[in-house]
C-alpha cells in the first residue's frame, strides 16, 4: 500500500464513523483521465463532538493519453493536512501538510483558512516546504451549490494551486481547475477544465477539457 493511502485510511478512522459525504470524482478529458478523492472534516472527540483539529485529505491519480507507452504510467499525488482551529482565529489556523508524489515526500507548514456553509465552501492555505531549496504553495478551493428547484442544485467549483520557488533558478507552477454542472442529492456531473502553466525559460501551457461525475459516499 502506498504511504499516502495508509495515512488516509488511519486518519479517516479518527475523523468519521463512516464514509458519508466523501466525494470521489472521475474526470475524463481530451488529454487525460483523473480520479480525485478530496474531503476535509473535524477529528471527533470521545463524546462524538467535533474537536478543534481539522483534517484535510486528497488522493489523486491521472493517466495521460498523449505520453508514450514508456512514460504513460499513472501519476499519483497524496496530500494530508492537519490544522488546529481555535474559534478566536475566525477560520484561520496553523496547518501542517505532507504531500507524497511520484517524485518524493514534501513536508510543509503555514496558515490555513476554512469557511464551510450549507451551500458555500472556502478552503485555502499558504504553506512553505520545510526542506532545503523550498517552494511556497498557495491553494484555494471555492465551491458554491445554490438551490435551483426541489433537490436540484447548481454545482460550481474552482480551485487554484500555485507554487513559487523561494530560491534562485526555481520554476513557478500554476494550476487551475474549474467544474460547472448540476447536483442532485449525492451525485454531481457536468463540464470541467484543468489548466497548467510553468514559468521556465521556455514556458509551457497545457489544458484538459472534458466531463466530470462526482459521487458523495
Amino acid at each position: 500500500m502506498k504511504p499516502g493511502w495508509l495515512i488516509s485510511v488511519l486518519l479517516l478512522v479518527m475523523v468519521s464513523d463512516g464514509l458519508c459525504q466523501v466525494p470521489v470524482e472521475l474526470f475524463t478529458g481530451h488529454e487525460k483521465t483523473t480520479i480525485d478523492l478530496q474531503f476535509f472534516r473535524y477529528v471527533k472527540q470521545s463524546n462524538g463532538q467535533n474537536s478543534r483539529w481539522l483534517f484535510f485529505n486528497r488522493n489523486r491519480a491521472s493517466i495521460d493519453y498523449a505520453m508514450t507507452s514508456k512514460t504513460s504510467l499513472p501519476q499519483f499525488g497524496f496530500t494530508e493536512a492537519l490544522s488546529y482551529n481555535h474559534p478566536a482565529l475566525k477560520g484561520f489556523a496553523p496547518v501542517a501538510v505532507v504531500q507524497v508524489f511520484n517524485l518524493g515526500v514534501f513536508p510543509k507548514a503555514g496558515i490555513q483558512y476554512a469557511r464551510v456553509r450549507e451551500n458555500l465552501v472556502i478552503f485555502s492555505w499558504l504553506v512553505a516546504e520545510t526542506l532545503s531549496s523550498p517552494d511556497m504553495d498557495y491553494f484555494l478551493l471555492l465551491r458554491y451549490t445554490p438551490l435551483i428547484k426541489g433537490t436540484l442544485r447548481l454545482f460550481l467549483q474552482g480551485e487554484t494551486i500555485n507554487s513559487f520557488p523561494l530560491y534562485a533558478g526555481g520554476n513557478a507552477l500554476f494550476t487551475q481547475r474549474l467544474r460547472v454542472g448540476l447536483k442532485r442529492q449525492y451525485w454531481q456531473l457536468g463540464l470541467g477544465g484543468d489548466f497548467n502553466q510553468n514559468s521556465r525559460n521556455d514556458p509551457s501551457f497545457t489544458s484538459n477539457l472534458g466531463l466530470f461525475i462526482r459521487y458523495e459516499f
